[in-house]
């Protein structure tokens, strides 16, 4: 169950416990079972308040053992559903306070994903593009495997996770298969490969790119069904000796 969901579930419960609390407190109160006469819903759903609060005025006081009982059952299950409420709230907010200081992604960060581009590591071909994006507006998120990288992307405004590209418990929180398309640029040939079949084994119909700059690993590449294998160098060198004549 989402907190958002037990929230609500928690304010239903209070709004019963109040609505429920004032018509027995105002029941009780008719009948002379405080120390004043209740005639009005107003001061019965004082007295509630007042008593949930323990703030406790002492200008009503139960006098018969009916009513104390029901003061006792009142303040217990008042209690009780306020300070769970306020503990999953406080619970959420530090969950999601962890989570972005640890560089995991959040709940609600994660079931807003969808359409966006996926940059795996930060080698320089994704630099790059995460500037683009990030000019054009298109919406993009990276993942590094360290928190100095992390910590140094996040200062130039980009959305950044910190996850190992090559676990698939830690790919799955990103959602490879809603994303509208996935870069892979680690800046290791090993990690490139192993990223590369994780993101094929996630989600296998999107389309990915990997740079790579070794030919052992473009040979796996293709194995695994990569079909857009980028080699920066091998561009660049072909443009030089192009432009040489």
């Amino acid at each position: 169950m989402r907190i958002g969901s037990q929230v609500i579930t928690y304010a239903i419960i209070a709004f019963l416990i109040l609505a429920i609390g004032t018509a027995v407190t105002y029941y009780l109160g008719k009948a002379g079972d405080f120390n004043i006469k209740i005639n009005s819903l107003l001061t019965a759903l004082y007295f509630v308040v007042v008593t949930i609060s323990t703030v406790g005025y002492g200008d009503i006081v139960p006098i018969t053992p009916v009513a104390r009982v029901f003061v006792i059952i009142l303040i217990l299950s008042g209690l009780s559903v306020f300070l769970s409420a306020v503990t999953i709230i406080s619970s959420g907010f530090v969950n999601s306070r962890i989570e972005s200081l640890s560089g995991r992604i959040s709940r609600m960060e994660r079931r807003n994903l969808g359409k966006h581009v996926m940059l795996i590591g930060y080698g320089p071909t994704n630099a790059y593009i995460a500037k683009i994006l990030k000019q054009k507006g298109v919406k993009f998120i990276l993942v590094v495997s360290d928190k100095v990288t992390l910590d140094k992307i996040k200062s130039f405004g980009y959305k950044a996770y910190l996850a190992d590209e090559t676990l698939g418990d830690d790919m799955e929180q990103f959602e490879l298969n809603k994303a509208r398309y996935i870069v892979i640029d680690t800046s290791d040939s090993a990690r490139t490969l192993y990223a590369a079949i994780i993101a094929k084994n996630i989600a296998a119909s999107k389309p990915i790119s990997v740079v790579a700059d070794n030919p052992d690993i473009e040979k796996h590449l293709k194995g695994i069904g990569v079909d857009h294998i980028i080699n920066p160098m091998e561009i660049a060198a072909k443009d030089i000796t192009e432009r040489m004549g």
